[in-house]
This record gives C-alpha cells, structure tokens and sequence, in this order.
C-alpha cells in the first residue's frame, strides 16, 4: 500500500504545480535480496499525460524504500490551468524550478534521483541546463523515450510531422482523449516547439540569447525579466486592448538564440536512457541516441528494449513505461541504476 500527499508549489510566473508525494507504509521490499538505503525519486511525465503515467512506477520505487516526487505541468492533473500560452520551454524554466526549489530548499533532500517520461526528460535538460548548480545535487538520471530533434529520419516521418503539425494548428490542439493518446489535449503553441525542433533538427531557446548565458547557466535578471513579463500576461490576460512589450534579454548585437545542444555536456550525472522499439513517431530509438549523444558522462548506458535484444516485446511509446512487461523487465533496471548511484553519508 502506498500513500499519495499533494503539495501545491508556487512558480515565479504565477502558477501552482501539484506535487505528489508517493511513499509506502511497509517495510521496504528486498532488490537482489538487499534491501537499499531509501532515496528521493523526482518524477514527471510528458505531453498529453499527468501523474498517471508516472504512478505504477513510484510505486514500485516507494514500496523498495523511496520516497517518490511526482511534479505534474501546468495545465496538467491538480496543476493549475495557465492563463497564458505555454510551452515545453516554459515548464522547465518555472514549473520545474518551483518544484526542484521546494524539493531542495523547503524539503532540503540531501539527494535526488529523475525519473521521467518522454517530453520530461527533455524539460530536464533545458531546466539543467538554465541552473547548473542543480547538477551537482543529483545522483542519477532515468530518461524514459527522451528525444527532441531526432523523430525525422526519412521522407515518410518528415512528412508525418509536417502533417501533424499542420493538422494541430487548423485545430488548435491536439485531440489527445478522443485520440486515445492520453488525459491531455495539448495546444498548438505547446507542441509547436517540438515540431520546429524536430523539423529544423536543433534545439533552440524561444527566449534565451547567447549574451543571457553564464558558467553557472542562465542570468538571474534574465529569469526575473521574462518572469515578470510572463507575470504580466497572466495578470492582464483578459485585457486584450493592452500590450505587453517582451523584455530584452541580450544585447543588440545578440540576436542569436541559444541550442541547448551546446551546453548539454554540463549535465555530468549518470544517466541511464530507455528508447522501445516500437516507439516509430514521438521518441523513435534514433532519436532517442541522438539527445544522448549530447551528453558526455561516460558511465552513461543507453539501451533500446526490443525482442532483438531478448526483451520481452517491441515497446511502444508508452508501454515502456507503463506495462506489465516494463514491470517485470525495466523497473527493476532503473531500481538498480538508483541503487548503483547511492552515495554512502560521511
């Protein structure tokens, strides 16, 4: 049995983000008949989910002796529903910050293992990336199909997106329940920054310009700027006859918007990366290798789960996560991958 806590944060735009804490009233099962010292696990999901998709797995993870942090986006489950426009970009830098503040800040967790699904992984990156002194603070990364610019390889899958993309913005979001893809409809200025990705085969910041980055990531006033310009939307929404100036964050001559592929390399915690097989459209296994490649750690393990490589089936993209078989065959792996990354106390 486990018990779920819901904790709402508050992020500097102006949102609330539900965390869910997720832990278990036994005493702790046995991995490799050893029983680990209990650790933090932060989890989150990706586009058209909530906490849902996370929960199987944290609890699993909370009846081996873990506690269990289920962060879910704005817009997403108990988070607040925005009241502006959002993005993939706009969740790492505020809900992903709220939420890392109060796990380190007001908790004051001494470690901290991710755990993510899809576009998840990729929030973490950016969010990684724009607060480096984060890095340091985790003992491991699990990134469930994790790609951003890596869906196209061929003609059929350019077009597939292209399509899709079209398809979104005609309708202005996309059908998620009717769809059987998930609890969430996404808009199409969310899942527009995916496309573009994907389509341009890079990485950009919406926002963030080379002159606006530091050693130790992202410039404070930079953050305050676009906090209080989102702020400003959010509070004067409603008001369609005002304007709202977007803050300059960069000097004229720096026009140019970082990729976040630059700075990936920073992110030295060991990460373990899952790609399914089957997985052909949202995170296919080239993809998936490719947003790794960018990551330098070379205690990293990549692995694709697949009946080529003895696995029990060709996972889809959420079968790898939420499954009977990823229970029998994954879970255990990224126990293990946490175990491994235990840091004895001094």
């Amino acid at each position: 049995m486990t018990t779920e806590t819901l904790t709402l944060v508050n992020t500097k735009d102006g949102e609330k983000i539900a965390v869910w804490k997720v832990t278990a009233h036994k005493n702790p099962k046995p991995i490799n008949n050893t029983v680990v010292k209990g650790q933090n696990v932060f989890l989150t999901h990706g586009t058209f989910s909530n906490k849902k998709v996370c929960l199987r797995i944290a609890e699993y993870l909370a009846e081996i002796g873990h506690d269990c942090y289920i962060m879910e986006w704005r817009g997403h489950g108990d988070s607040s529903i925005p009241k502006h426009k959002f993005n993939f970009e706009t969740i790492a830098t505020y809900d992903y910050e709220a939420t890392f503040r109060y796990l380190f800040e007001e908790l004051e967790l001494d470690n901290l293992h991710c755990v993510t699904h899809s576009g998840g992984g990729v929030c973490l990156a950016m969010f990684l990336v724009q607060n480096v002194h984060y890095i340091d603070k985790l003992n491991s990364i699990t990134t469930f199909a994790c790609q951003a610019y890596g869906a196209i390889s061929s003609p059929k899958s350019h077009a597939r997106i292209v399509a899709t993309k079209l398809f979104n913005r005609l309708l202005g979001y996309i059908p998620a329940k009717k769809l059987n893809m998930g609890p969430v409809n996404e808009s199409y200025y969310t899942m527009r920054q995916w496309y573009d990705w994907n389509l341009n085969k890079d990485f950009k910041s919406s926002f963030i310009h080379k002159n606006d980055m530091t050693q130790e990531g992202i410039k404070q006033d930079t953050l305050y700027q676009h906090s209080l310009y989102q702020h400003t939307l959010n509070k004067n929404n409603s008001c369609s006859n005002k304007t709202n100036k977007k803050p300059k964050t960069s000097s004229p001559n720096d026009k140019e918007y970082i990729d976040y592929r630059q700075y990936m390399s920073k992110i030295t915690t060991s990460i373990y990366a899952i790609s399914a097989k089957g997985d052909n459209f949202i995170s296919p296994t080239n993809g998936c290798q490719l947003f790794f490649a960018n990551f330098t750690n070379p205690t990293n393990i990549f692995h694709e789960y697949s009946k080529a490589n003895g696995n029990l089936e060709d996972y889809d993209h959420t079968r790898i996560l939420v499954s009977r078989n990823a229970a029998t065959e994954i879970w255990p792996t990224v126990a293990n991958w946490i175990a491994a990354h235990i840091v004895s106390s001094v």
